[in-house]
């Protein structure tokens, strides 16, 4: 067996959780989380292989969704480790309790007792941060670790997660190495703002998550905001996808198109026209240079009216 593979009741369980790839989809849907054929076959692959999954795609396409969705499925926690430009193992793995250890310190002496090294960088002084913390998960399942945006991180930092991905491990040099017993369930995340290490790809299975077709969106948004009128959710749709054709440097993803039906909903909108767009454009376009854009094109181009 893979060193990353979950072994006895935990791999049971999940195996009688996500028998096959059309058990996974429903189990998916049932959290309102949709899927396709190949992103349903993909996230099992990851599950039963199991495999570090790697999904890429649009900001808003619902990357860092299937990982919650994934912990929700299998009743386990998610932890989230979020990355971002100059993290490094401290932030991610661990540090030391340095305010501890110095109180510690000071205990000792007051008492003419002896502290040893070992003893003073030992598991009881270490702040656990996400990656640490999805090792050492007591179970019964096995954690969900996303690690969202690795895109953001630089090569330093990818270099530092080989060994988690390959081998459900990480080596903390006063301590040695820790080998997860429930190996986590790992899913990176990219926005492709640059081009991951090879090294990271090839532990990883591999999906784009592309923006759904219009009957898959109009789907998604109805299920996430409850009791919205069909017509408008489809007028959403369609202006939605209106944008993603224009020339906006930021495309609407479906997280925007959730946001925008669910503002409007609140407004008691219950047919998208010009008047309608220009009071909530925010809620969907997040920089002023793209709502031009939009507003240069004509409103009622955007909401079909005039086709």
């Amino acid at each position: 067996m893979s060193p990353r593979g979950a072994t006895g009741e935990a791999a049971e369980e999940i195996r009688e959780l996500v028998p096959d790839v059309e058990t996974l989809a429903q189990r998916l849907a049932g959290v309102d989380y949709l899927v396709d054929e190949g992103l349903a076959t993909t996230m099992f692959l990851s599950l039963r292989l199991p495999q570090p999954l790697l999904l890429e795609g649009e900001a808003g396409v619902g990357k860092t969704e299937a990982a919650k969705a994934l912990a929700m499925i299998l009743d386990t926690p998610l932890i989230r480790l979020q990355c971002y430009e100059g993290i490094d193992a401290a932030e991610a793995l661990y540090e030391w309790n340095y305010p501890r250890q110095l109180l510690s310190i000071r205990l000792a002496d007051s008492n003419h007792a002896e502290l040893s090294e070992t003893e003073l960088f030992g598991p009881d002084y270490l702040i656990r941060r996400p990656l640490l913390r999805a090792l050492e998960h007591p179970g019964p399942r096995p954690a969900v670790l996303l690690v969202d945006e690795i895109d953001r991180a630089d090569d330093d930092f990818e270099a530092f997660l080989l060994e988690m991905l390959a081998e459900a491990s990480v080596t903390i040099p006063e301590i040695g190495t820790i080998r997860a017993t429930h190996p986590p369930i790992i899913v990176l995340t990219s926005n492709r703002t640059r081009d991951l290490h090879d090294a990271v790809k090839r532990r990883c299975l591999y999906y784009w998550i592309d923006y759904p077709n219009r009957e898959r969106e109009v789907e998604i948004v109805r299920r996430r905001v409850k009791g919205a009128s069909g017509t408008l959710a489809v007028q959403v749709a369609d202006a939605i996808a209106r944008m993603r054709d224009s020339d906006v440097q930021k495309p609407p993803g479906v997280a925007e198109a959730i946001d925008w039906l669910a503002a409007l909903s609140l407004l008691g909108v219950e047919r998208l026209d010009a008047a309608a767009v220009d009071r909530t454009l925010g809620s969907v376009l997040k920089y002023s240079e793209d709502q031009e854009v939009i507003r240069a094109a004509g409103l009622e181009q955007l909401v079909g009216i005039g086709d």
